[in-house]
């Protein structure tokens, strides 16, 4: 039993869990944060809306990725760099791991009722799941399908704003501009680090008439455009402390960044045309480092104002 549920946690890679459970963390934090406009509508911390999101989080993105495996299975298994992985190494069968994406599927529905009574996340909870398993087909019709993953996981702290501030933002849309701005970091950053993994693929991709951003402009041409990515990460976050002040982002959050910047110029400067073999580091290890970085500045900057 426990070898049978250490596969699957190796299987969804649960620990890239904390690429976007940071900012679903930080956009809650905020929401619970900021007062509310409305008269009579209260958005104070509560344990089950923090049990809601952490819950959502780990049974959306476990369906994802369990899709992910089961609708890549066949190019897994022909690409020798993935040929190890649990379907086509059949360390799992594809029952298994269907019985685990639709128990997921559920999981995070049923999730949702812990917002109640804002209806919101469970009229959502559908399309969110359709849009995140239809993620891992986006390889089969365009090289666009770097943003398809960042907008995936850009519905962390959109999603958590919406399940939290649900009936302020239907009221007044512009209380969502917080977590749309921070959504926007985590749309540049992950499509970023996505197209520097994907470099690893370029040849296969392309004898498998795959697409990807590698596959279509070349390894140069996708490091370049990581690049161009990440720099926008980078800006839209400092633009933050700017366009919305109510969060009082200041100082240990532009220091913050200062150490952000130099952590993405770093990944980018151990990644090259010529050499990939340092893409763990770059991919997993930076990446983690960036996120927890964030969050930790983000809300300790907004407590101290």
């Amino acid at each position: 039993m426990w070898e049978k549920f250490t596969r699957f946690l190796e299987l969804i890679r649960f620990s890239h869990t904390i690429f976007a459970l940071p900012f679903a963390l930080l956009a809650s934090f905020w929401a619970w944060m900021l007062p509310s406009p409305i008269e009579g509508i209260e958005v104070g911390f509560r344990w089950q809306h923090g049990l809601g999101i952490l819950l959502c989080m780990v049974f959306a993105r476990s369906f994802a990725m369990a899709v992910n495996r089961l609708l890549d299975q066949k190019w897994d298994g022909e690409n020798p760099r993935t040929a190890n992985r649990h379907l086509p190494a059949r360390l799992l069968q594809a029952g298994e791991v269907s019985g685990f994406a639709a128990g997921c599927g559920l999981g995070f529905m049923a999730s949702t009722l812990l917002f109640w009574p804002n209806r919101l996340p469970l009229l959502l909870s559908l399309p969110v799941l359709l849009f995140l398993g239809g993620y891992s087909l986006g390889k089969r019709f365009t090289w666009m399908v770097h943003a398809w993953l960042g907008v995936a996981l850009m519905l962390a702290p959109v999603c958590a704003w919406i399940a939290l501030r649900g009936q302020i933002v239907q009221q007044h849309p512009w209380d969502l501009l917080p977590a749309v701005l921070l959504g926007m970091v985590v749309l540049f950053w992950v499509s970023g680090f996505d197209i520097l993994y994907a470099c690893q693929d370029t040849e296969f991709d392309r004898r498998a008439g795959l697409y990807s951003v590698p596959a279509r402009f070349g390894v140069r041409g996708a490091l370049n455009i990581a690049k161009t990515l990440h720099f926008l990460m980078w800006v839209t976050a400092l633009a933050m402390t700017f366009w919305v002040p109510a969060l009082s982002l200041g100082t240990i959050f532009r220091l913050a960044l200062l150490g952000v910047g130099a952590l993405l110029i770093y990944e980018h400067s151990v990644v090259s045309e010529r050499s990939l073999d340092r893409m763990q580091l770059a991919f997993f290890q930076l990446n983690s480092i960036i996120s927890v970085v964030i969050l930790g500045a983000g809300a300790l900057d907004t407590w101290l104002g």
